[in-house]
């Protein structure tokens, strides 16, 4: 019922920028925090950085300086603004978010994910 799509991964030199977007979609009452994660090959799934309801970000130390999380309220779309980009940032990147659904009258609060974008740095 609920959908994130994230879009706007690719192929990037090294130094480049990307901008990824995520849209939620489906029987979504509120979101709440939502966040990037990122998994390369052969390792752990790691947060890339998170946003608040309210716009309180936080980053992940190898990411700070470079990357900036934003989102859109009223479109329930996250973005991830990544510049100077490294090939340690080849990964495929996934967005998430705590959203509020309306059960029967009963509001209950989910995490739902994406299917992931793949985002390249070539060296």
């Amino acid at each position: 019922q609920v959908q994130l799509v994230e879009s706007g991964g690719g192929l990037v030199q090294t130094g480049g920028s990307l901008r990824l977007s995520c849209a939620a979609s489906g029987s979504i009452f509120a979101i709440n925090a939502m966040g990037w994660y990122r998994q390369a090959p052969g390792k752990q799934r790691e947060l890339v950085a998170h946003i608040t309801a309210g716009g309180s970000a936080n980053y992940a130390d190898s990411v700070k300086g470079r990357f900036t999380i934003s989102r859109d309220s009223a479109k329930n779309t996250l973005y991830l603004l990544m510049n100077s980009l490294k090939p340690e940032d080849t990964a495929v990147y996934y967005c998430t978010g705590r959203v509020v659904v309306d059960s029967r009258g009963l509001m209950q609060e989910y995490d739902y994910w994406g299917q992931g974008t793949q985002v390249t740095v070539s060296s």
